[in-house]
């Protein structure tokens, strides 16, 4: 399964919409946007594509807190990978799993494998013993610099997960 990753949008204050992204995510099978939409209209662009998925940012409000796609959390599995979806990451929460795994788990649900994530503007890929981390930066924003940005593919098959970023033009 392909899942197209997207984040921090900021529409229309940044850019109005992407068109680029019916190219970038033309064959996945789902998308996950990882907060800070402003305005459900880049989900609903979105979805043209494929099922969209989206956690609530710090900046979402109005009609984003009602949309029966925005959720603070997504917990999904796919293909035997469970992937939480979120905005905004706080490492203190996750140090102790990354390293030391499901014995440091001190939490009630299922330990994800894949942990997506936005808010800070920056892309990356943290590829741990046990937690492959996430962010596919700002789609229109990154670094909080007016330039063209990143998203995110995650590649999901028979239980393991990889993760590539890709720069918009």
């Amino acid at each position: 399964m392909r899942i197209g990753l997207i984040s921090d949008t900021h529409i229309p204050f940044d850019v109005k919409e992407l068109p680029e992204l019916n190219h970038v995510f033309r064959d996945v099978d789902l998308i996950l946007h990882a907060g800070d939409i402003y305005y459900t209209s880049v989900l609903d662009q979105l979805e043209t594509i494929a099922p969209v998925l989206a956690a609530r940012g710090d900046d979402d409000y109005g009609k984003t807190l009602t949309d029966q796609r925005v959720k603070e959390t997504h917990i999904l599995t796919v293909e035997g990978v469970t992937i939480w979806l979120l905005h905004e990451y706080r490492y203190s929460e996750w140090y102790k799993y990354e390293k030391f795994g499901k014995e440091a788990w001190d939490r009630s649900e299922k330990p994800p494998d894949v942990l997506v994530y936005g808010h800070f503007h920056r892309a990356s890929i943290k590829e741990g013993e046990f937690l492959l981390s996430v962010t596919p930066g700002s789609a229109t924003f990154p670094n909080y610099k007016p330039i063209p940005g990143t998203v995110g593919l995650l590649t999901v098959d028979s239980g393991s997960a990889h993760a590539q970023i890709l720069q918009l033009e």
